[in-house]
């Protein structure tokens, strides 16, 4: 067969506004620039290094509803791929769906409006396209799944929120079984499986945070099935490799960029992967032409320091450049050092950052006080959680117990609204 060289990218979320102001030279908000800007690097190198198909593994942007400037320029990036002749597979990811039944997704305008080599995947489905250099593929498409559309009203009454996500995950198994048998019908044409969801064996992160909708996870076998060359996952922010050296590859790309510091140390870029004759292959590009917005915590103890100042401002200094970071400061200090500690000798020497996100003062008292001081903005719910923990000193084990509870509890709140 003709090898196909294969761009897996997912999670482009664009319209996240987080540690960013407006660019006056777009006016659009400048994080949301550097997303828009990172997608067109994948997009110069689908181009310009003969990419063959496009995977693009769900969720498009922030919200349900994007606003027309971000759909624009999220189209004419998509259209810049399209027009060179590479098709362009994109599915739907939850952010993508509507809040109401029946409604369009934030991407099904380029279904309707046909628009040449975009192929959008709304349902699940088998269908098999022509790549750039001519060989036909098979792809079995299987968005985020919708509880009210994958689970009869009847199966649904009377059901604890547990059997449903046992219900909903063993009608995802059966559907992704049946593509993989209509797939084998075909043992010719090569075939690749392309999925929004989480699968249980893999290490979540950030997306927790703004997930919309409740998550029904997939084992990692039903996935690993030899009649997909290639399965190219989105959906959870962190790229990883659930299969490890053996065939097929499962892969999440990960996000093209960070969307907070729960991410600041995860690798953002891309998947190319070559499907041919033997054993598919792919490498993670981390960045083509620009690298992802660098995020920097920079901690300082100062609590056996005589000038806590000098010190948290000597701790900024030996970060090296931050002009293009994203850099928030936790200072853990005594109670009595609070006075001492001159907040805007600190902000001056942020002053070259790209974006300051917070100053947070972790600081010993001898009353604890409820958060111990910290910056509530600076913290995410589930942090914000650990904390209280913390605080109260709960025994360990109770309190991993209360914060899984917790996190669940969080994620099905945040994601009330998807609920059917």
């Amino acid at each position: 067969m003709e090898p196909i060289k294969l761009l897996h990218t997912a999670d482009i979320h664009i319209g996240m506004e987080n540690y960013g102001r407006v660019d006056p030279a777009t006016g659009i908000n400048a994080r949301v620039m550097d997303f828009l800007r990172r997608l067109s690097d994948i997009g110069d190198y689908a181009v310009e290094q003969g990419v063959d198909v496009f995977v693009f593994a769900g969720d498009a942007y922030k919200t349900r509803d994007p606003n027309p400037t971000y759909q624009r320029e999220f189209a004419r990036r998509i259209k810049r791929i399209a027009d060179a002749g590479i098709p362009v597979v994109m599915l739907v990811g939850n952010h993508d769906l509507p809040a109401v039944a029946k409604r369009a997704t934030s991407i099904d305008i380029f279904g309707t409006l046909d628009v040449p080599n975009v192929i959008v995947g709304n349902r699940e489905e088998l269908t098999q396209i022509v790549c750039r250099c001519g060989q036909p593929l098979q792809v079995a498409t299987a968005p985020y799944p919708l509880r009210s559309a994958l689970v009869s009203r009847e199966d649904q009454q009377g059901k604890s929120l547990t059997e449903l996500d046992t219900l909903l995950q063993n009608t995802m198994i059966e559907n992704l079984q049946a593509l993989a048998t209509q797939a084998r019908q075909r043992p010719d044409v090569p075939a690749i499986l392309v999925g929004h969801f989480s699968v249980n064996e893999a290490s979540h992160g950030s997306e927790q945070n703004i997930m919309i909708g409740r998550d029904a996870a997939l084992p990692r076998s039903v996935l690993a099935d030899p009649t997909w060359r290639y399965v190219a996952l989105g959906h959870i922010h962190k790229h990883q490799s659930l299969n490890g050296e053996f065939q097929p590859p499962v892969l999440y790309s990960g996000s093209i960029e960070r969307i907070d510091f729960g991410e600041e140390h995860e690798p953002k870029g891309f998947v190319v992967a070559e499907i041919g004759d033997g054993p598919t292959t792919w490498e993670f590009v981390r960045g083509y032409k620009r690298q992802a917005r660098s995020f920097v915590t920079v901690k300082a103890d100062v609590r056996d320091v005589a000038d806590p100042t000098a010190a948290v401002v000597a701790a900024i200094k030996s970060r090296g450049d931050l002009s293009e970071t994203v850099v928030r400061v936790v200072v853990k200090l005594r109670q009595e050092q609070e006075a001492l500690l001159v907040e805007r000798e600190i902000t001056r020497a942020l002053e070259a950052a790209y974006f300051v996100a917070a100053l947070q003062k972790d600081v010993e008292r001898t009353e604890r006080q409820r958060l111990g001081a910290v910056s509530v903005e600076a913290l995410t719910p589930a942090e914000l959680l650990a904390r209280y923990l913390q605080v109260k000193e709960v025994p360990e084990e109770r309190a991993k117990l209360l914060q899984q509870h917790g996190e669940a509890l969080i994620g099905a709140v945040d994601g009330a609204t998807a609920l059917p």
